[in-house]
């Protein structure tokens, strides 16, 4: 049985941001990815938007490592030629009482940290956006688009530079925890291979949940539930009229359809919320009557025939559709007992935005047990 310093479980921009952290502290690490290639599943099924830090709960792992994590990447993006765009957003209120709730989102924000929004009316926000409908708007000038691929490949790089291998086709089927590390069954189960790792940290996105219940050793009341909760995305035919992302107010377990832009220009609708039994990326065409009601409170041109199934995501919720949302759950040592095991639950939106910040906080909590 071959012995390794770090196994990192998942090479999303998480599993790789966490991957290059660690290797940057001199650490020998392996990357183990279930899949062909990297960064085909969360990670390569979302808005591309770095986000401000502006919804979630003052004091929550999102809130700060959001805001953090923004800084980091905008800076490293620049630093490393990655394609972005500080594109900034407007919240945009379209119906009676969503003027108080952008009030309130606007005091969340700034209790979380973020910097220089500003309160629209609707004259204002007009005058940015012509097309746009609403009553007031907020701008949120810190929001911005990434190529998310460039940021992965330039994390891999990093991470690869400082002596990390990346091990594709690796899926772990399991494992258990021994007196001095973890051990890991990796491969096809007629094929497997057992490493043993002084550290594993299990960023495996939607297969997180199932590889901590296979691990022997791990509590299994530490090991929350896990929901499929899918966004489903259309694209616009044609040219869109807005320079800026526009988001509605909130709804519950989302951020509502909003319009999101890529670096080409092309103008994308979504995410909504579907909560499914299984992995299904399939979008239903006939889910766009609703697509069409939602975008037309904030752009009522919106043409008829103009949005065409683009791509759909899963996000992994540990609550139930009818609890209230959860915060990314890193569990530790001081969680569930085992020392040099880190497994994060819940990496969904503002995980993309995070994931420089949330690698230095994993960092931290492997370097408290020393």
């Amino acid at each position: 049985m071959e012995k390794i310093d770090c196994a990192v479980i998942g090479a999303g921009v998480i599993g790789l941001a966490v991957a290059r952290r660690l290797a940057a502290q001199g650490r020998e690490v392996l990357m183990l990815e279930a899949e062909a290639a990297f960064g085909t599943g969360i990670s390569a099924r979302n808005s591309e938007v770095i986000h401000a830090g502006i919804y979630y709960p003052t004091g929550s792992l999102k809130a700060s490592l959001c805001v953090a994590g923004r800084r980091m990447l905008y800076d490293y993006c620049a630093g490393r030629g990655i394609g972005h765009r500080r594109c900034g957003k407007l919240i945009v209120a379209t119906g009676d009482g969503q003027r108080e709730q952008l009030a309130g989102i606007a005091a969340k924000a700034r209790a979380n940290g973020v910097e220089d929004l500003q309160f629209l009316a609707r004259d204002e926000a007009r005058a940015l956006e012509p097309a746009l409908e609403c009553t007031a708007a907020l701008l949120s000038p810190w929001t911005g688009i990434v190529d998310s691929h460039g940021l992965m490949l330039a994390l891999l790089g990093d991470a690869e530079r400082h002596g990390a291998v990346l091990a594709l086709r690796s899926p772990v089927q399991g494992g258990e925890v021994v007196a001095d590390g973890i051990v890991l069954d990796v491969g096809e189960p007629a094929n497997l291979m057992r490493l043993q790792a002084a550290t594993v940290v299990n960023c495996a996105g939607l297969g997180a949940q199932g590889v901590a219940r296979a691990l022997r050793g791990l509590p299994p009341e530490t090991v929350p539930p896990l929901h499929y909760a899918k966004g489903n995305y259309y694209a616009l035919a044609g040219s869109a009229p807005f320079s800026r992302l526009i988001y509605p107010v909130p709804v519950k377990a989302g951020l509502g359809v909003h319009l999101t832009l890529d670096l080409g220009g092309q103008a994308r609708f979504g995410p909504d919320v579907e909560w499914i039994e299984r992995i299904d990326y399939t979008v239903a065409a006939e889910r766009a009557a609703a697509f069409y009601a939602e975008v037309r409170r904030y752009w009522p041109q919106l043409p008829d025939g103009a949005l065409l199934p683009a791509y759909a995501g899963i996000r992994p919720k540990p609550h139930a559709p009818d609890a209230a949302a959860c915060d990314f759950l890193l569990s530790g040592s001081a969680e569930h007992g085992i020392r040099g095991l880190v497994c994060l639950y819940g990496i969904e939106s503002p995980g993309l935005t995070a994931s420089l910040a949330l690698a230095d906080h994993v960092a931290g909590m492997l370097a408290a047990e020393h």
